[in-house]
C-alpha cells in the first residue's frame, strides 16, 4: 500500500480544509514546492496534489506548480481538481502529472469519461467524494442524493476502474476513518481505489491495512502528515507491514508491475500507460 502525502493549493498556498469546506483553511506552507519537497525530504515516494481553486472554477488554476513539482522532484505525481475538459487533462499530464484524479465532469458527461479512458485510461482516477452518506460535486460546494457506491457501479460500466475515494466530513478532522464504510466501497470496487479523508494517527493507517483489503492501493494523509502525528517514514512503514500479509493476487500484480516513467508523454498509446502501482 501506498502513502500519499496531500499537498493542497489554494491562492498559491499549501493549505488544509476541514470537511472540504473553504472558508475553514489552514496554511501550512507559503509555497506548495516547499510542502511537497519536504515530505520528498522525508522519504515520500508519491504526492497527491489538489488544485482546490481549479475544483471551485472548473478549470485548473495551479498547472504552474505542479509544473515545479513534477519538474523538480523525482517522484510520481497526481493531480486533480478543475479537470473537466480533455485540453485540462492535457494541460495536466504535460505539465508532470503521472495520473489524473476527475471529478464532477466524469459523472455528468459521459462522452468526456469515455474518451479520457479511451485515450488515458491507466493514468485516469476518478474521485469519489462524500458527505452526508452522499456523492458531492464542484468542489465539494453542491450535494447529490447519490449513494458512493451506485455511482461507482455507474462509472465501472462506463470502463473506469481507479478510485479516489474522500469521506468530506472526515477531511482534515484526524478523527480516524469508518472501517465499515471502507469496506462498503471496497466491495463495490472491482477495480483499486485509494483512500482519503480521516486519518490521524499510525493507529488509523495500521487499521486501514488490517482490513486486508487486496483492492486499496494506498491513502492519502495530509494534516496528520504537517502536524507531525507520524513521520512519512513511520506511515510507510505502518501500511507496509499491513500490506506484507494480504499481497495482491497474481492477477493484479500482473496488470499493475510496470510504473510510468516521469517523462511518459500525455499522448503514448494505452498499452504503455501502466495502472495504478
Amino acid at each position: 500500500m501506498i502513502l500519499f502525502p496531500a499537498i493542497d493549493i489554494r491562492d498559491g498556498h499549501a493549505v488544509r480544509l476541514r470537511q472540504g469546506r473553504f472558508e475553514d483553511e489552514t496554511v501550512y506552507a507559503d509555497d506548495p514546492l516547499a510542502a511537497a519537497r519536504s515530505f520528498v525530504e522525508a522519504g515520500a515516494r508519491h504526492l497527491h496534489v489538489v488544485d482546490l481553486d481549479g475544483a471551485r472554477e472548473g478549470e485548473p488554476a495551479n498547472l504552474h506548480h505542479l509544473e515545479r513539482i513534477a519538474g523538480e522532484l523525482e517522484v510520481p505525481v497526481q493531480y486533480g481538481g478543475g479537470l473537466r475538459s480533455l485540453l485540462s487533462i492535457r494541460k495536466a499530464l504535460a505539465a508532470g502529472a503521472q495520473r489524473v484524479v476527475l471529478g464532477t465532469a466524469a459523472y455528468s458527461d459521459a462522452e468526456f469519461l469515455d474518451e479520457a479512458l479511451r485515450t488515458w485510461s491507466p493514468r485516469v482516477l476518478v474521485g469519489v467524494d462524500v458527505r452526508g452518506g452522499k456523492v458531492s460535486v464542484s468542489g465539494w460546494t453542491r450535494s447529490t442524493q447519490m449513494l458512493p457506491e451506485e455511482l461507482i457501479v455507474r462509472l465501472q460500466a462506463q470502463g473506469a476502474s481507479r478510485f479516489v475515494y474522500t469521506n468530506a466530513d472526515k477531511d482534515g478532522m484526524l478523527e480516524g476513518v469508518d472501517l465499515d464504510e471502507v469496506r462498503r466501497i471496497s466491495d463495490a470496487v472491482r477495480g483499486r481505489f485509494i483512500l482519503s479523508g480521516g486519518i490521524g494517527s499510525v493507529e488509523d493507517l495500521r487499521a486501514v491495512g488490517d482490513l486486508r483489503l487486496l483492492n486499496l492501493a494506498g491513502v492519502i494523509s495530509g494534516k496528520a502528515l504537517y502536524e507531525g502525528r507520524f513521520t512519512v517514514a513511520e506511515g510507510q512503514e505502518a501500511l507496509q507491514v499491513r500490506s506484507e500479509a494480504g499481497r495482491r493476487p497474481a492477477v493484479h500484480a500482473r496488470q499493475d508491475a510496470e510504473s510510468p516513467s516521469q517523462n511518459a508523454r500525455p499522448d503514448v498509446p494505452r498499452s504503455q500507460n501502466p495502472g495504478l502501482d
